[in-house]
């Protein structure tokens, strides 16, 4: 078992996510792991699944490094920098399943720009 969940940590937040896609799908062995991967790339099949597993890898990287406010208050910076309105950044936002709070802070974060 420690073997197992060594290998599971060196994967960091994809491994985490492919063990509970894998736990999801009901199947055991390649059946779960080709499940998995296919549920985690739906359009896009198993590769898509390898791919936002690689995605989920920079990202919480990314959050481990600089911080999730960082980054957030980054990421809007470059959407207004792109030429998103303050408008149209709220509208989409609205539209994500995100929790309230997340959004709030988001509202709140475009009401102190400039």
């Amino acid at each position: 078992m420690d073997k197992l969940v060594d290998k599971i940590a060196a994967l960091g937040v994809p491994g985490l996510v492919l063990l509970v896609a894998i736990a999801v799908t009901g199947w055991a062995g390649a059946a779960a792991i080709t499940a998995a991967l296919a549920v985690l790339g739906e359009p896009f099949g198993m590769l898509g699944g390898i791919a936002v597993l690689g995605l989920l890898a920079l990202m919480s990287q990314g959050l481990a490094e600089y911080g999730f406010e960082a980054v957030f208050n980054s990421t809007v910076d470059q959407l207004r920098t792109r030429g998103k309105s303050k408008s149209d950044i709220e509208r989409e936002i609205k539209s994500y399943p995100i929790s309230s709070d997340l959004k709030l802070k988001i509202k709140d974060y475009l009401r102190r720009l400039a």
